[in-house]
């Protein structure tokens, strides 16, 4: 049978193992062991599984070697942007453009906030589709940082689709869109939406008099017309981009998560120096998760800002419920991710749920306590105190203090962030693991339960990006002793900032 338990802090929430006092340290460091003794041990150890009953998978997990993943080369891509008044169809568009429903959509005016960009593909060219707010003139508040959002994809852009709505026609925020195309000077392919059936062809030849060419009649919700506007923009964008960014397909992906209204988009501004996503008072403002590619130190990361997950997901309706699904799986998607917390209050249930999210997510984890300047140093006391508390579980996750409103110790979030990712694809010789485990077994073997003793047959990792290891045993080990192993895994290797799971096989010997 096969005994797993990953390691989430959940499994280890009553704060100190069973094991911490009758387990004292090791007699001898690991690192002392010679190398070629360890290898020697290994292959030993490895030998005497022959005689175990060991299936198929058993021998294929024993014969893998999972080295590291080689990243692929960047690629600058042209830039396409839609832009359009409200609620005419834009995000619609998107999805049936990149042939999945990422954009969040709803039968409302005001869905999308940010600019947000996306790889697309059609008749064998790659470009970068970027989806905006809706435009709109004499506006205020967050209209008026959603519509300035939208002026910058258009001035980024290499071409841009203009989308109107055929069933109401040119109106006079579609005029001031023109005059605002026209500033630009980019290529314009103007794209008629809702046009469902032959029979509306009609109205969508009333936007001839926009003056910019011939409109393209389209369903964004059906597909129909939609090959034909990506030909026309195929002929306006230019295969190398004047604007476009060297975006490679695997970079240090770096999700920011957190409860709504903690800061997660402020902070993605003060790193990445500009106005990048939009910011306001009211909670829930991010919806797309909106990326930027960000230069720190010399190195460039990939910020994901995402919505805030809400306490209960099921509660929450229409683009929210949406916003949450897609903040997961920007988690699955990044390789660490930096949970925000408000210093200014203690540690709530959804903060809680979400640093879990990113441990069953098996992500590198960096936690940031935001507004931390706003605390004055007998707070600050108490805070820490308050923290080592509430964090017991996960005090492998290196945590930074800053502000996200004024960037201060923003520049301590790249040490961290670069602990975390070395400890995520850290991976330890087979040789020297079963050597520590030796050690600890030798010091301090498993407590013998109903009459037999477990012994530790065989330990290999598996896989990195989390670190994850199989332990052939030949009888149960009990989560104590596997929170144990893991305990002084940490203490011997490090692994701070990531999570690590720990899988028993137990095997029993083939009978003669």
């Amino acid at each position: 049978m096969t005994q797993t338990e990953p390691t989430d802090f959940s499994a280890s929430a009553r704060g100190e193992d069973d094991f911490d006092e009758s387990y004292p340290e090791p007699a001898a460091s690991v690192e002392l062991e010679d190398a070629e003794e360890e290898l020697l041990r290994a292959k030993a150890l490895r030998a005497g599984l022959s005689d175990y009953d060991l299936d198929d998978e058993d021998l294929n997990l024993l014969d893998s070697e999972g080295g590291p993943d080689e990243r692929p080369a960047p690629v600058i891509l042209p830039v396409l942007a839609i832009v359009g008044r409200p609620n005419v169809g834009k995000s619609t568009l998107v999805n049936r453009i990149i042939g999945r429903r990422e954009a969040v959509v709803e039968d409302k005016p005001g869905v999308t906030r940010d600019r947000v960009s996306y790889r697309a593909e059609w008749a064998g060219r790659d470009f970068t589709l970027v989806d905006t707010g809706g435009w709109e003139v004499d506006v205020a508040g967050m209209d008026a940082k959603v519509a300035e959002q939208a002026e910058i994809a258009i001035e980024e852009a290499d071409a841009v689709i203009f989308v109107v709505d055929a069933t109401v026609g040119p109106t006079d925020t579609d005029e001031q869109v023109v005059k605002l195309l026209r500033r630009s000077g980019k290529p314009v392919v103007l794209a008629a939406n809702k046009v469902d059936s032959p029979t509306l062809e009609a109205e969508a030849a009333v936007l001839w008099g926009l003056g910019l060419g011939e409109p393209i009649g389209v369903s964004a919700l059906h597909g129909r017309g939609t090959g034909d506007l990506l030909e026309a923009a195929m002929n306006v964008l230019p295969r190398e981009s004047a604007h476009g960014t060297a975006r490679p397909d695997g970079p240090r992906r770096v999700a920011l998560v957190g409860r709504p209204n903690v800061g997660k988009s402020s902070l993605l501004n003060k790193v990445a120096g500009s106005s990048r996503v939009v910011v306001d008072e009211t909670a829930g403002t991010t919806r797309d998760p909106v990326d930027e590619l960000i230069e720190l130190r010399g190195i460039p990361w990939l910020f994901v800002d995402t919505a805030g997950i809400r306490r209960r997901v099921h509660q929450t309706k229409g683009a929210d419920f949406y916003a949450s699904l897609r903040t997961q799986a920007a988690i699955e998607k990044s390789e660490v991710a930096v949970v925000l917390v408000d210093s200014s209050g203690p540690l709530t249930e959804q903060d809680v749920r979400v640093i879990q999210q990113v441990v069953d997510a098996g992500r590198a984890l960096v936690i940031a306590y935001n507004k931390w300047d706003l605390m004055d140093e007998d707070r600050r006391r108490y805070l820490e105190r308050s923290i080592e508390r509430d964090l017991v579980q996960i005090q492998w996750a290196p945590r930074v203090n800053l502000s996200a409103l004024t960037g201060w110790h923003a520049d301590r979030l790249v040490p961290a962030l670069d602990t975390a990712l070395a400890s995520w694809e850290t991976r330890i010789p087979t040789g020297k693991l079963n050597s520590f485990l030796g050690e600890l077994v030798s010091a301090h073997p498993h407590p013998v339960r109903g009459g037999k003793q477990p012994r530790i047959l065989f330990a290999t990792q598996v896989s990195s990006r989390p670190p994850r290891f199989v332990i052939f045993a030949s009888g149960f080990l009990e989560p104590q002793y596997r929170r144990y192993i893991e305990r002084k895994l940490r203490e011997t290797f490090g692994f701070t900032g990531t999570p690590i799971e720990i899988s028993v096989r137990v095997r029993e010997k083939r009978k003669r």
